[in-house]
């Protein structure tokens, strides 16, 4: 099912602490800093925050510019962006800011935690019952085809971004570092400990604003499983756009493929019709440029934007079966192969039966067929 961007947003002191344990909050961002946050929230469709970030901080998470606020007016779309809090036990202070100033706003909780939170917010919230235990992923599923929302901007605590980041749910990391240290190992971390989605972070920007300096990080480690992860998105999405390098072909599919290792290295990547063969496949072109004893491909994952093929009259072996030979044994792919050259293709047949999970994120499918329009009448 389609997600939301999922955009995690923070500032940590040099030692990786939300926070000090005074009474007052502790200001780790600078006022430029400040602005740049409320040009994020004007972009954005939803800003969520955990329980514990209403009880200790108080927010009120709105879009402070009068002049972005009226240009999400001029755009059809409400002054501030909808906020949403999570909580287990419905425990909700009544009296906080949250509720009380911006649009609307919307709770998500347990069946047990919802009887709770609707007796004490009354009519001042939505509020949506998960189940038994919160799930990020129903979650995030609830908010994009129910509520609409296609950027999320997450902006605390540490509890709620270690869970995104841990289940591969968040697309993109802003962190800001502020100069300074605080050294209490009573304070609040921004990150708790363990399980992670391996591989690194790829670094995407950074800047300095005032005395502090801002980074943008992206996940990059392929899903491990059957449920596909941001970084997968982000991997097919790419594998999408190199479909659109192909030369035109009135007699074949326009399609791009990357190869990634467990930890998010980049191994290849390819399209159809590459260079000066017109007859090669993506997935062809890429594995060709990996080295065949590399001990990372058996644990890789092959990106294609369309489903790879089981038969084909170019050459003898199809792209299921050199990915198979290859020794991959995962694929994620935005689009099942329709019948226009080939009837009846299973390429995910082929690939299942030799032991390869097959992935399918159809959110992705019709920028897998812009390329390919011409063909599909």
């Amino acid at each position: 099912m389609p997600l939301p961007y999922v955009l995690l947003s923070a500032a940590v002191s040099l030692d990786g602490y939300l926070d000090d344990t005074g009474p007052e909050r502790l200001l780790l961002s600078s006022p430029a800093d400040f602005d740049r946050v409320d040009e994020v929230r004007a972009s954005v469709d939803a800003i969520l925050v955990g329980a514990g970030t209403i009880r200790a901080d108080n927010p009120r998470l709105l879009v402070n510019s009068a002049e972005r606020r009226a240009a999400r007016t001029r755009a059809g779309r409400s002054e501030c962006p909808l906020k949403v809090t999570v909580t287990a036990s419905g425990d909700l202070d009544p009296a906080a800011n949250f509720w009380h100033t911006g649009g609307e706003k919307l709770v998500y909780t347990t069946d047990k935690g919802a009887e709770r939170a609707s007796g004490l917010l009354g009519s001042s919230a939505d509020v949506v019952p998960l189940g038994p235990d919160l799930d990020w992923r129903d979650l995030l599923e609830h908010l994009h085809d129910v509520r609409g929302v296609g950027r999320l901007m997450v902006e605390g605590g540490g509890q709620v971004h270690t869970q995104l980041l841990r289940q591969g749910l968040a697309d993109e990391l802003q962190l800001v570092l502020a100069p300074l240290f605080v050294g209490d190992p009573a304070a609040p971390r921004l990150f708790g400990p363990g399980g992670y989605q391996g591989g690194r972070l790829r670094l995407c920007d950074t800047r300095r604003i005032e005395d502090v300096v801002l980074m943008r990080y992206e996940p990059t480690a392929p899903g491990a499983g059957p449920v596909p992860t941001a970084a997968d998105r982000h991997w097919l999405r790419t594998a999408c756009e190199l479909a659109a390098l192909c030369p035109p072909s009135d007699t074949a599919f326009s399609v791009g493929a990357v190869v990634v290792a467990a930890d998010g290295t980049e191994l290849a990547r390819g399209h159809s019709r590459e260079g000066a063969d017109p007859v090669v496949h993506a997935e062809e072109a890429a594995l060709a440029k990996t080295d065949p004893a590399d001990p990372r491909l058996p644990g890789a994952t092959v990106y294609s934007s369309l489903e790879p093929c089981a038969r084909r009259a170019s050459r003898p072996a199809p792209c299921a079966e050199r990915i198979l030979a290859a020794g991959v044994r995962r694929v994620v792919t935005a689009w099942r192969e329709p019948d226009t050259f080939v009837a009846g293709a299973d390429g995910t047949g082929v690939l299942r039966a030799g032991g390869a999970q097959v992935v399918v994120l159809p959110e992705l499918e019709e920028l897998a067929k812009a390329p390919n329009a011409h063909l599909l009448g």
